[in-house]
């Protein structure tokens, strides 16, 4: 049974952010899921749990005998671990995309210290701007091709606590049973490109900057593809 591709967007964007690569994707002949996560800022602390529920509320729809492949984008990879951890489905591939490494033993802080540091000035109680305005125009403008797109991706952005970046994320024992993968798109990823690599993982580079699956739908797709297909 062909695996289904779950597209796991950063929390701090949203699900238009994997549109174009799962309509790549699906155009291959795959099935491919993306859930939302626009919700899970909402209310107090933890927020891991709200983003380990709404992957498996999602996959409620599937048999539960089908074999996904979860595919997380930044800082959706340090959910990754507890997201396996929960699902009852077979997880036959994880790929990360530019994105955070969950610690080879938890828990796993959403952000540094100094990343903290950073958004603290930010907040207005204790709720931070849309992450695209945390930025300059110059550090975003490449990040988009497409003016449409760019409103979108932009216009569904949530505004999150900072509490959410202070949070711990549990890392599971044994979540990594299954093979696991690093697709990178640049810097400064390139560091953690090369901790999975490390890790025993196999890391592909397809270059881009940090929201290049909708610069490149396709080149992401069927890195996507062969990533999956290496076992």
């Amino acid at each position: 049974m062909q695996p289904i591709f779950i597209l796991v967007h950063s929390p701090s964007v949203g699900p238009s952010t994997w549109h174009p690569a799962a309509e790549q994707l699906t155009a291959a002949g795959h099935h491919v899921r993306v859930p939302s996560l626009l919700h899970v800022g909402a209310g107090d602390p933890p927020f891991w749990p709200r983003v380990v529920s709404a992957i498996r509320n999602d996959l409620e729809r599937l048999p539960v005998t089908s074999p996904v492949i979860l595919v997380a984008h930044s800082n959706a990879g340090l959910f990754l671990p507890a997201i396996r951890s929960a699902l009852d489905h077979p997880v036959t591939g994880s790929i990360f995309v530019d994105a955070a490494l969950p610690a080879r033993t938890g828990p796993t802080p959403v952000a540094s210290p100094a990343m903290l540091e950073f958004l603290r000035p930010m907040a207005v109680n204790g709720v931070l701007p849309r992450w695209t305005d945390w930025w300059d125009e110059a550090d975003v403008a490449p990040m988009f091709s497409d003016p449409e797109m760019r409103r979108t991706v932009v216009g569904e952005q949530p505004m999150l606590p900072l509490s959410y970046y202070e949070q711990r994320i549990p890392v599971p024992d044994g979540w990594d049973d299954h093979p696991c993968s690093y697709l990178l798109f640049g810097p400064p990823y390139d560091d953690l490109a090369a901790e999975a690599r490390e890790r025993g993982w196999r890391v592909a580079h397809l270059p881009g900057a940090h929201l290049h699956q909708i610069v490149d739908p396709a080149g992401t797709a069927q890195h996507l593809i062969e990533l999956a297909a290496s076992r």
